[in-house]
């Protein structure tokens, strides 16, 4: 199915069923099975319509493996250990991963590696990057068997369906996706309604008309199930996305198509859709699950506090010429404040009891 037969069968939904929220309009137009846009693109990459840090630096990677076998160690050394990542993208992030943690003694032999990963093209390159690496894919976290585990998600929040509310004049009222007068998709307001106030914050309710709250029931379901479990069989689950803490009250749903924003009802199923991550949410999800939550924290603190300048140096001793500028400028870009240094948080959960994870001060 083309594009064009995406929004024709969006369009005949609408017409039949009324308006939909934006959350069903996300989930057909990134995962329908024939014509979603996971479903048929290779969304990474110079050739795609977005890069992420594992692609930009493998400075990234090896950190975040070498955090995950720190934790491994505070907990005891278990074995076996669940290693799982969320989204794994081309497989670059694990990877590297594998390569930073072959010298921790017991760690590699303890891990059982699963990557959860629901587009088939994505799946296709992480097997033929990580072949003979004994990693098992799930189409689902609900999949993962039981044990400490130690999770890894990275850009995989940010691409779960939202819904949005939007403050009206008396109550609160949802932003659906409609079709306008030509039969083209366009934004549309259902009725205001003192209920919707409910799903929304206390300390967010009393502002202006216009004013936008965006939810993730996903991602906040996420953040529980993976607290709970943790919370009765041990480990640490590691969040990194852009997002922010507190209110934006705005839209930050956004597309991209070709590293170009691009309009976000245009032609579903063509560009990568996406919203900012609420990490004041998705912290107080987490907490009600019974875990420890520490962060969120700057990416750019986060990086240089596990030693990323050090990693830096010792690459650029081993580096040719002409590989040092490119080594340089992959790790200013995620740590830099006006680049992803800042727009990209990171947020730790933990079972009661490991000590404060490398990279965080305190829980909060």
């Amino acid at each position: 199915m083309n594009p064009a037969g995406l929004t024709a069968r969006l369009a005949r939904h609408i017409h039949a069923h009324g308006p939909m929220t934006i959350a069903a309009f996300m989930a057909m137009a990134l995962h329908d099975p024939k014509a979603g846009y996971y479903a048929r693109r290779q969304p990474l990459g110079a050739s795609g319509d977005f890069v992420t840090a594992p692609e930009i630096s493998q400075i990234f990677g090896e950190l975040i493996g070498l955090w995950c076998a720190d934790l491994w160690q505070h907990m005891g050394s278990p074995d076996p250990v669940i290693v799982a990542e969320l989204g794994p993208g081309r497989g670059v992030l694990i990877a590297d991963f594998l390569r930073a943690v072959s010298g921790i003694a017991g760690f590699r032999p303890a891990m059982r590696l699963y990557l959860v990963e629901a587009s088939p093209m994505l799946r296709a390159e992480q097997q033929r990057r990580l072949d003979g690496a004994g990693a098992v894919w799930l189409d689902d976290v609900a999949g993962l068997p039981d044990g400490p585990l130690l999770l890894v998600a990275n850009e995989f929040l940010d691409a779960l369906p939202i819904r949005q509310l939007v403050r009206g004049p008396a109550h609160w009222a949802e932003r659906l996706v409609g079709v306008d007068a030509d039969g083209r998709l366009c934004f549309a307001k259902g009725p205001e309604s003192p209920m919707l106030s409910v799903l929304v914050p206390a300390d967010r309710r009393d502002v202006v008309p216009d004013t936008v709250f965006e939810m993730c029931p996903a991602a906040a379901a996420l953040a529980a199930g993976v607290a709970e479990r943790l919370r009765e069989q041990g480990g640490a689950a590691l969040f990194v996305d852009y997002g922010y803490t507190g209110a934006t009250g705005k839209s930050t749903l956004a597309a991209i198509g070709r590293h170009r924003a691009a309009g976000i009802l245009d032609a579903p199923g063509t560009a990568d859709l996406s919203a900012h991550v609420d990490f004041t949410a998705l912290a107080a999800a987490a907490r009600g699950g019974g875990a420890t939550v520490y962060g969120p924290v700057p990416q750019g603190d986060f990086l240089k506090a596990l030693g990323a300048d050090l990693r830096l140096q010792i690459l650029l001793r081993h580096a040719a010429p002409d590989q040092r500028a490119a080594l340089e400028t992959g790790l200013r870009r995620l740590i830099d404040p006006a680049e992803m240094g800042t727009l990209f948080q990171v947020l730790a959960i933990a079972s009661p009891g490991i000590p404060a994870p490398a990279g965080f001060a305190d829980g909060v």
